[in-house]
């Protein structure tokens, strides 16, 4: 089985990709939604956390998510400090989702692939592209932040031209070509390849 990943910046509708793909019958790992998930049930995690961040980092089971905000979106330390928790736990956690596929390909879509080091092992990766503008509006209308909030999220990513320049395939999500058909025929590349 070939593993897939899936990145580009945010708002770049990378998340929209991905689920073309499930609609064609390939699975998808969405590694924020796992790290969000991880950080309630994982317990080396969870103890990683508390030990770092105190024991009112959780309210009962769940992560008190304010308060970890409060901390780590005023703190580049700290948030760094955080991310090299959750990354390790997520990277383990899609290796053994991955285990577990037996389509012809599965995907594997992280905002952070490069960052993290989660493009390892991965046999190609499609990046998603879209221009600077489109990105911030699409974050701010789908998250209602501010301009300033999108910004200050997009600093803690790699540049998008760094990040596709690292992609093996790149999907143009500009408004002006379709994706459906951009994704369709990497589909069909990757369906060959396992002929």
């Amino acid at each position: 089985m070939l593993r897939i990943g899936l990145t580009g910046g945010i708002g770049s509708g990378k998340s929209t990709v991905a689920k073309v793909c499930e609609i064609l019958g390939i699975p998808a790992y969405y590694a924020d939604t796992a790290a969000k998930k991880l950080m309630n049930t994982d317990p080396e995690l969870r103890n990683a956390i508390i030990h770092e961040f105190g024991r009112d980092a959780y309210t009962g089971t769940e992560l008190n998510r304010k308060k970890i905000a409060s901390i780590v979106f005023s703190d580049p330390v700290k948030l760094e400090k955080l991310n090299q928790l959750i990354h390790p736990a997520t990277i383990r956690d899609a290796e053994e989702w991955m285990k577990k596929q037996i389509s012809p390909y599965a995907i594997k879509e992280a905002a952070l692939l490069f960052e993290s080091g989660a493009n390892a092992g991965l046999d190609k990766i499609i990046g998603v592209s879209a221009p600077h503008q489109l990105r911030i509006k699409r974050v701010m209308d789908r998250d209602g932040v501010t301009q300033e909030e999108v910004i200050s999220r997009m600093k803690r990513q790699w540049d998008e031209e760094r990040k596709m320049n690292h992609c093996d395939e790149v999907i143009i999500n500009n408004e002006h070509e379709f994706i459906i058909p951009q994704v369709l025929d990497l589909h069909q590349q990757f369906l060959a390849i396992k002929k």
